[in-house]
């Protein structure tokens, strides 16, 4: 399908009469609605209001008109104040949501490090004073991949040692980042 001149022509008059996409799709034959919205946009006529302005700029007797709009906002700046005196408690709190943490501040405690046993997190804090602390582009296949401190500071670090067979981790944190399924459950009970 092509855009010829009079289905170009079709498109505008009905995206000027404020037709949807998909309606001016379906008049149209042999179009999709998004052929249509990009038709839409590349003849830039994705404003409706400028669209609507644009196909009726005949009469310039309109700019009267639009004197007479300008009071017309002034009803409607009334109108929602009678609706927020209507509701009292218009401002509604939004939903809670994860905190976002700038760069550069630490982070808060993770919920996970509960979960991991006592002997695994004494292994880490062992195997952390003897780490290479390595940065990202000392990293190999061979170098324990498991970040130490926050990634914002100039502190932080990979701990870089020999990694178990199979693994991204030396034996230490292997034992923290993959517990078997059941001692979890055990834990949560």
């Amino acid at each position: 399908m092509s855009w010829t001149d009079e289905r170009v022509e079709m498109l505008k008059k009905m995206w000027g009469e404020g037709q949807s996409a998909s309606q001016i799709a379906k008049e149209l034959g042999g179009v999709t609605r998004n052929a249509v919205i990009g038709k839409v946009h590349r003849l830039g006529l994705s404003n409706r209001a400028t669209a609507s302005a644009t196909a009726k700029p005949e009469p310039k007797a309109k700019a009267a008109p639009k004197a007479e709009a300008k009071p017309k906002p002034a009803p409607k700046a009334a109108e929602p104040a009678a609706k927020t005196d209507a509701e009292p408690a218009a401002p509604k709190p939004l939903p809670a949501r994860k905190q976002i943490i700038p760069a550069g501040q630490p982070l808060p405690p993770q919920p996970s490090a509960n979960e991991i046993s006592p002997e695994a997190l004494a292994k880490v804090s062992e195997i952390e004073k003897k780490a290479k602390k390595l940065s990202l582009m000392e990293l190999t296949e061979r170098t324990c991949k498991w970040p130490v401190g926050d990634p914002a500071t100039e502190d932080f670090w990979f701990c870089g040692l020999p990694v178990q067979q199979g693994k991204p981790y030396c034996e230490a944190h292997v034992g923290v980042a993959f517990q078997p399924m059941s001692s979890r459950r055990d834990r949560r009970r």
